[in-house]
């Protein structure tokens, strides 16, 4: 593949910032913006902000651009790509991001096609294509990044996102049924049992305005795990989401399971416990060695899934979209 070939414009915004970035074929990243902390109540300010970030870095690198894709903490319902539970950004419920995110790539001078879906979703298709997933024909993703958790599925290849896109809402299998009340109207989701606000709250912790709740779990994990209350409040998140892992075996026998963000985190500091609970408190995880549960690998992947989107027609037909 030419080092200086087309990428795609790949966009992600989460709760604690926005970033855009271009991608190459084989989710190779050729340039990325900062991160962005604010993230505005109005999604078209927002999403005009991150793809004209994405525009000057077309302009600054000469680079031919495919399309662009756009990752979001939401369900994406098809077929009109509304956001329908932006719970961790001010959004409104229902939102027409990807027409919104269409209207700014195409007012930027962007070429080809533009495509918005699920950030989890869209890091599992990542994953699967060019990282921990390569080889897998039924994956499972389960991952926590700045607040909450999502899920996404792969079957036989092919991300599955159900009838209308809304499938795998994994945050809201219930896990500790007198635990914390949940976004969704229901307690003790994974949602809110099993992110990075949950493991603060657990080890005693007031979490800090000035770093994301991500970073402040991570490096919690990474440099005070030793000590008591952070050993308990990992082992208390990493039994809930061995839970939840547990129930989903039994569902969707995967044949593997991928882990991202804090998610990743808690898996590296305690595997034996992740994969006994699964096994224990599932029907199919403790037999022929259980289900492989490992880490995601790629940077940013939720940004290379979005690209993965733009470059899906090049792939289906290339010489009829780049000629």
């Amino acid at each position: 593949v030419a080092e200086d070939g087309p990428v795609a414009l790949a966009a992600q915004i989460h709760a604690d910032g926005f970033r855009a970035a271009l991608v190459g074929l084989g989710g190779r990243i050729v340039a990325t913006t900062p991160g962005c902390e604010t993230v505005d109540a109005d999604p078209a300010k927002v999403l005009g902000t991150v793809v004209e970030a994405g525009a000057e870095l077309l302009r600054s690198t000469g680079r031919r651009c495919v399309g662009a894709g756009l990752a979001v903490p939401s369900a994406v319902a098809e077929p009109d790509g509304l956001a329908l539970n932006p719970l961790h950004l001010a959004w409104p419920v229902g939102e027409p991001v990807r027409r919104i995110f269409v209207e700014c790539v195409r007012a930027a001078g962007i070429t080809g096609p533009a495509f918005a879906g699920n950030d989890v979703n869209l890091a599992a298709l990542a994953e699967h294509r060019h990282g921990a997933g390569r080889g897998a024909r039924d994956l499972l993703c389960v991952a926590t990044g700045h607040r909450g958790v999502g899920g996404a599925l792969v079957l036989d290849g092919r991300l599955h996102t159900g009838s209308s896109g809304l499938a795998l809402e994994v945050g809201h299998l219930t896990v500790n049924p007198e635990g914390r009340p949940c976004h969704c109207g229901s307690r003790g989701c994974l949602d809110v049992e099993a992110d990075p606000l949950a493991l603060l709250v657990e080890a005693g912790l007031d979490p800090g305005p000035e770093v994301s709740l991500l970073q402040q779990a991570t490096d919690l994990l990474r440099t005070r795990y030793d000590e008591p209350a952070v050993r308990r409040a990992a082992e208390t998140l990493i039994d809930r989401l061995g839970l939840g892992l547990a129930g989903l075996v039994n569902i969707l026998n995967p044949d593997r399971i991928i882990l991202g963000g804090l998610h990743r985190t808690l898996l590296e500091a305690d595997p034996d416990r992740l994969c006994a609970v699964v096994a224990a408190r599932s029907l199919w995880g403790g037999q022929s060695g259980g289900v492989p549960i490992l880490p995601c690998t790629l940077d940013h992947d939720s940004l290379v899934g979005a690209a993965e989107l733009a470059w899906q027609p090049v792939l289906d037909d290339p010489l009829g979209t780049l000629g």
